[in-house]
């Protein structure tokens, strides 16, 4: 299989049932658009529902959660059939959840779980988030092979399950590795302005010469990282070594240009697998795992990163 029809097949390909139209409306609250991937996230969310013919409802929460709530009440008092969300923290659902259960609305978490009750929701569509951070984590392990490395690292938003467990994924590989130490961490939000400017703190801080590497939660700050460390008269991806989540086109350009290691893939098609499980649901009460996971993969220099650059352009990310 050539590399647009991996990518095709892993991006949009799950649409089983698209041809019959469907009376069924779905409220989608996602958290903004923040990044290239969120953004993507939404565009992918679209094409899956409006292939199956069901009416959707959408609302961008700006990442805010207060907005997330309002949204969840909005959908519930227009007697949705079902939700889907992308959830921008992972607590202080149970109350909106509960109201939910209450109107018989089933809820679909995208991409990001919380914490609450799991009979609240149907099912959770994700990746391993923690299995991301240890990719990352291992990556850079092998890649120093002993090597002393001093790390900085940009954390996603404060108390977001992707920022939890991509950290501590991270750490658990880097665990019991002397030479590897991660000396500043600080998050950038998700975004490439804040990664920018994190960065900028970072090499004032520390001084780029005594910075081996950077893990980035996601690859717009980790794209924000680069854009700091060359004003700063360094080279990224040679002087300061650079590993990311996401694996956004802009990523694959930045590895292709060297200026970039390796980024962590997250699908954006979480919705094909939640409509698919909320199809069989409906159709005879099915009830999918807590859990369905998606596949991750890691990219490196030794991919045709710009090949896969231009294919994900051509895939609306």
């Amino acid at each position: 299989m050539n590399i647009k029809s991996t990518l095709l097949a892993s991006a949009i390909a799950l649409m089983p049932f698209a041809a019959a139209a469907s009376d069924l409306t779905i409220g989608f609250s996602q958290i903004g658009s923040e990044s290239g991937w969120r953004a993507a996230e939404t565009t992918v969310t679209k094409q899956e529902v409006a292939a199956r013919g069901i009416q959707l409802k959408f609302a961008d929460a700006q990442q805010k959660q207060e907005n997330q709530i309002s949204a969840l009440r909005s959908f519930i008092a227009q007697g949705v059939d079902a939700i889907l969300i992308a959830p921008v923290v992972a607590t202080g659902w149970d109350e909106v959840l509960e109201e939910a259960q209450d109107a018989d609305i089933p809820v679909i978490l995208l991409d990001r779980t919380v914490d609450a009750p799991d009979d609240l929701y149907l099912t959770a569509v994700t990746s391993d988030l923690v299995h991301e951070g240890s990719v990352a984590g291992q990556w850079l392990v092998d890649d120093m092979a002993g090597a002393d490395c001093r790390i900085v690292e940009l954390q996603g938003t404060t108390g977001s399950s992707p920022a939890i467990d991509r950290k501590t994924g991270f750490e658990n590989a880097i665990s019991g590795h002397d030479n590897l130490e991660i000396v500043r961490s600080q998050t950038g939000d998700f975004t490439r302005s804040q990664g920018k400017v994190v960065m900028e703190s970072f090499l004032k801080a520390e001084g780029g010469d005594n910075i081996c590497a950077l893990y980035a939660h996601n690859d717009d700050m980790a794209v924000g990282a680069i854009q700091a460390i060359k004003e700063a008269g360094l080279k990224p991806g040679t002087d300061i070594k650079i590993v990311a989540i996401d694996a956004v086109p802009d990523a694959h350009l930045a590895i292709a240009n060297s200026e970039m290691n390796a980024t962590i893939e997250l699908t954006p098609n979480m919705a094909g697998p939640a409509l698919d499980a909320l199809a069989a649901y409906l159709a005879d009460g099915t009830v999918p795992p807590k859990w369905i996971q998606t596949e991750s993969r890691l990219y490196t220099a030794a991919d045709d990163n710009q090949a896969i650059y231009e294919v994900k352009k051509g895939l609306g990310y």
